[in-house]
């Protein structure tokens, strides 16, 4: 897998998770578990991995939905 983005930002996650589902993109939301043991304090940012051979076309749908900074 091939990571997309790595974030802290929950909304941020949420819409891509968003995305990647609509577009039919396999993806995984690692760190997941860190991140919410270590609390607030925003150590340990989330990552979006999405299947090999498929970022371009993820990094495109981030694009399309005006995401573009992120991708």
């Amino acid at each position: 897998m091939a990571e997309l983005l790595r974030t802290n930002d929950v909304a941020l996650i949420s819409v891509v998770e968003a995305l990647l589902g609509e577009g039919g993109i396999p993806f995984h939301v690692a760190d997941s578990n860190i991140s919410v043991i270590e609390g607030t304090i925003n150590m340990f940012p989330r990552r979006i991995l999405v299947a090999d051979g498929r970022e371009d076309e993820a990094r495109q749908l981030l694009v399309d939905a005006g995401l573009g900074e992120w991708a």
